[in-house]
């Protein structure tokens, strides 16, 4: 188990690298992307937004000072989440898109706290912004707690289409909505309470991997070979799926040290930077 969540990490990264990758290419050709990862329409924001994307993605893959990037990285999500979605979830509080976007950039934004959570940088002394950044960094797992359940309540208010989204060559397709919609619920209290959330997280982390492999990498391919003009959508959703599964096994080898204790954690030297993960 622990040799899998290890791979979180890396996961994550991969998945923020090729949002930022699909975000140079989007801002090249004049897309736009609605959802997680935010592409706008103005060029010159959507290229630095993609460049940021992508360097940090590389740095946390590569862990060159993890710590500090993953706490930019959730503070970044954060503020998109704030703002635009925040007004939009106020205005359309029952518009389940609407919705989604807004818990989606919250729950990659705690994936990235947490992750800083995990890791140490020795220095000379505290930094005056260090308070704000403690106080954003512990806050992740309640994020993230909370990003899970919302997730769950809506997979039962929109069931049928849910369904609809199982390949075909799956059978019993309205039980597969309810065991994910049960999966998102079951695991966002397990980590709210602390209880058994090493293998909620990891178990949903499954979950999303699977998802990736069947559900979305088939719906790339047809995009891809139907030359969909909302193919960057496919794409988009298939790196918020990786970056899920990356963040559950964070969460996961997280809830494992905390348990096990300090004695247990494995040390990486990366320049000045310890990383106890």
């Amino acid at each position: 188990m622990e040799k899998i969540i290890q791979q979180g990490r890396g996961l994550f990264g991969v998945a923020i690298a090729a949002s930022g990758i699909e975000g140079l290419i989007c801002a090249h050709l004049g897309l736009t992307v609605r959802g997680v990862p935010w592409f706008p329409g103005n060029q010159i924001l959507a290229y630095f937004i993609a460049i940021v994307l992508t360097l940090t993605g590389l740095c946390v893959v590569a862990k060159i000072q993890t710590r500090s990037v993953a706490t930019v990285l959730g503070f970044l999500f954060f503020l998109f989440a704030l703002y635009p979605e925040l007004p939009r979830v106020i205005a359309r509080p029952m518009d389940l898109s609407v919705r989604s976007v807004f818990f989606e950039a919250l729950a990659i934004s705690a994936s990235a706290l947490i992750l800083a959570g995990t890791l140490t940088e020795p220095g000379s002394g505290r930094r005056p912004w260090d308070w704000v950044a403690d106080k954003l960094i512990a806050s992740g797992p309640y994020l993230f707690a909370a990003s899970l359940l919302v997730f769950g309540i809506d997979h039962f208010l929109i069931l049928d289409f849910i369904a609809s989204l199982v390949p075909a060559w799956l059978p019993w397709h309205l039980f597969w909505a309810y065991l994910t919609g049960s999966a998102f619920v079951a695991a966002g209290i397990s980590i709210a309470v602390k209880w058994m959330e090493r293998w909620a997280a990891f178990l949903l982390g499954i979950m999303f991997a699977l998802w990736v492999l069947i559900l979305h990498s088939p719906r790339v391919v047809t995009a891809v070979r139907s030359h969909d003009p909302n193919a960057q959508n496919e794409w988009s959703s298939t790196f918020i799926a990786l970056a899920m599964c990356g963040g559950c096994w964070i969460y996961a080898l997280h809830a494992e040290r905390r348990r096990v204790g300090s004695g247990s954690h494995r040390s990486f030297a990366t320049g000045s930077q310890c990383e106890c993960l």
